[in-house]
């Protein structure tokens, strides 16, 4: 389940995603590998999910681990809404 204001990662197989969550638990971030929802478009089925608080911190870590998520969707009114960059406005 994604909350309100979560943002989901998601990767375009199952190597990056297992990877991206891997280099994300060693450095301790509060992330959780979920089934991808439907009306989000997945080829290998699953997605990171993480708070707001942690935006910055798991996004940079990923983009410099060569690990940067196919898209990344927040959480807006029983909705998800693709984010076009780290510092987009909500």
């Amino acid at each position: 389940m994604v909350n309100e204001g979560e943002y989901i990662a998601v990767f375009n197989s199952i190597h990056r995603v297992m990877k991206a969550e891997s280099c994300l638990k060693e450095k301790r971030l509060p992330i959780l590998l979920i089934p991808a929802p439907r009306s989000v478009s997945s080829d290998c089925g699953l997605a990171i999910r993480y708070g707001e608080a942690d935006r910055m911190a798991v996004e940079t870590l990923l983009g410099g681990a060569d690990l940067a998520p196919e898209m990344v969707y927040r959480r807006s009114r029983e909705e998800y809404i693709l984010c076009r960059g780290l510092h987009e406005n909500h």
